[in-house]
């Protein structure tokens, strides 16, 4: 191991310069909004402020999964938030979510509009407000319950820990990669031993758990977020390939990942959504 022992943590921490990476321009230690800024609305009761990252994708393939079940409250308006012009610190996103990140959600279907932020969050809301991929049972609703929360809590050493340092930290830390690396693999173990047992994490029945995990995990098993594959033998986790395969052919989780999106093929991107039949429209870029 290469000797990191050069930096001594100083006696007070201040933040007097950018933290280097591709996130520097969006990372302080202080919340709130930076600008004003109001939300636009539009007609449909939900309204979606994201993002196409794994956490915005999360939300919006459950949302066109709703949709796909005969559920029309689900309709939806998709609005565009570019984290890297820091239109989250803006004060109307940060009313509906004052922690700055995305996805946030305000449901105006009843008299008073109701916010709901975090991704796990949202999933829960929806599912429970139309009676969707949550098991009723008890012991079924706990074991998908506890699988939609794992994820809560493993993705931010995927994404934060090993993502950044692996991929988007402006020096390459050797314990950092190490330790993380470590993480991700017995994360994806963990998923490989649940799958081989069962063909949904919650059962024999796909749940907002496999929607909760499948945007980072079934990403990662194919080799699609940070280019880490090979680095990470993804291949090695058999279960999760077929589990992510298995996924990625829903129709709904092919549309709900097109939504928000401003990267990649131009047949995969729809930067905003606001009628079901615009991801039927040939892709246009975002506009500036």
């Amino acid at each position: 191991m290469t000797d990191a022992s050069a930096y001594t943590p100083p006696a007070v921490w201040t933040w007097n310069k950018p933290s280097g990476g591709r996130f520097a321009s969006i990372n302080r230690p202080i919340a709130g909004s930076t600008h004003e800024k109001e939300l636009p609305v539009g007609r449909h009761p939900l309204q979606l402020y994201s993002l196409a990252t794994p956490n915005g994708v999360k939300v919006t393939v459950m949302l066109e999964e709703l949709l796909a079940l005969g559920h029309s409250g689900a309709e939806y308006d998709a609005w565009l938030i570019r984290i890297q012009e820091g239109d989250q610190f803006g004060s109307g996103f940060v009313g509906v979510n004052p922690n700055s990140k995305i996805p946030a959600l305000l449901d105006r279907s009843g008299a008073t509009p109701v916010r709901v932020f975090e991704s796990g969050a949202i999933l829960l809301y929806l599912a429970e407000k139309f009676g969707a991929f949550l098991p009723s049972e008890p012991s079924a609703r706990a074991e998908c319950l506890s699988w939609l929360f794992w994820q809560m809590g493993s993705a931010p050493y995927l994404g934060g820990g090993f993502g950044h340092f692996y991929a988007y930290a402006p020096t390459k830390i050797e314990y950092a990669i190490d330790r993380f690396a470590m993480e991700a693999k017995r994360q994806m173990d963990v998923l490989n031993r649940r799958l081989a047992e069962s063909p949904y994490l919650a059962g024999d029945t796909y749940t907002v758990a496999d929607i909760a995990v499948w945007p980072w995990y079934g990403a990662l098993a194919k080799g699609e977020i940070y280019e880490a594959a090979e680095f990470l033998q993804v291949q090695e986790y058999p279960h999760v390939q077929r589990w992510a395969e298995q996924i990625a052919q829903r129709p709904a989780v092919q549309r709900g990942r097109r939504v928000n999106r401003t990267w990649g093929e131009p047949d995969s991107q729809l930067p905003e959504r606001h009628e079901a039949s615009d991801l039927d429209l040939p892709a246009k870029p975002a506009t500036p």
